[in-house]
């Protein structure tokens, strides 16, 4: 394979990585690193470099069009920005310390976890039917997002233990490069309890921010090649923004399997090729 093939194989896998990740909120990450080291034999290491700088540009293609729709809960969003970003530094420096192999199954099992709590889910809470967390009220948690039939309010739940899981989700994106919106999306579904289209807006909100403070270890290091950055961060930037025109349209059960189906597909191929030695 010549240089042109390897970039236009690139740039039409991270095509539909950006659009899959602005539909679900994944970022693309779980998508693209596969890709990289499974298909084409990159170093995963340079394979979450690329990622991250690609995580960046789904946040900038889908954020601003989901703000403007009304999804997004920007309150939220900067608030469970503080856990992300010291777990992102923190995943971000334990990555140059573990073997590669221990990534690579790591990746795949929490893509597990994440598909089999997306399959069962809670149900949502009405806004008018369940009195407000306390702490949520007090930060102005709480907020609307629109309905084919009209604005539907919700509130927050469990503030403390999301603002942790946040945390955990921060070490996962500066570790994988996933952007971590796997673990992001469940921890405001399931449990802050907000309803699935905001979690996943919110989640392309923050990745961003998460993303660059981890990129920027990685840039250090010398894990961003721009020879493999560049096709993954265009062909995102374009999926992303494919994705999120075809979101708001879209019914909540779709989105639960196409989530539930790329990552459990994706997680089993990363643990067997941990296991026999492939990454």
């Amino acid at each position: 394979m010549n240089i042109l093939e390897f970039t236009g194989v690139i740039a039409l896998g991270s095509l539909l990585a950006g659009f899959l990740g602005a539909l679900t909120g994944l970022g693309g990450g779980v998508i693209i690193v596969p890709l990289l080291t499974l298909l084409l034999g990159v170093d995963i290491r340079y394979a979450i470099g690329a990622s991250l700088v690609s995580v960046i540009a789904t946040s900038s293609g889908a954020a601003a069009a989901y703000v403007k729709e009304g999804y997004t809960n920007i309150r939220i969003g900067m608030f469970l920005e503080i856990a992300t970003t010291m777990g992102a530094l923190v995943g971000a420096f334990m990555a140059a310390r573990l073997p590669v192999a221990a990534i690579g199954a790591i990746f795949g099992a929490v893509l597990l976890y994440s598909t089999y709590h997306s399959l069962n889910p809670k149900p949502e809470l009405s806004g008018l039917d369940h009195p407000p967390d306390r702490l949520a009220a007090l930060l102005r948690l709480d907020g609307t997002y629109p309905t084919e039939h009209g604005p539907v309010s919700y509130h927050v739940r469990a503030v403390p233990l999301g603002f942790g899981l946040m945390g955990v989700a921060g070490v996962l994106s500066g570790l994988l490069g996933i952007g971590s919106c796997a673990v992001k999306v469940l921890a405001m579904d399931q449990v802050m309890r907000i309803p699935f289209k905001v979690s996943t807006t919110t989640s392309n909100f923050m990745i961003g921010v998460t993303a660059a403070a981890s990129a920027g270890v990685y840039l250090r290091r010398g894990y961003i090649d721009p020879g493999v950055a560049m096709p993954v961060t265009l062909g995102v930037l374009a999926g992303s923004m494919m994705g999120a025109r075809f979101l708001t349209g879209a019914k909540t059960p779709l989105l639960r399997k196409i989530f539930s189906g790329v990552i459990a597909l994706v997680a089993l191929e990363m643990i067997y090729n941990s296991f026999t030695g492939r990454l």
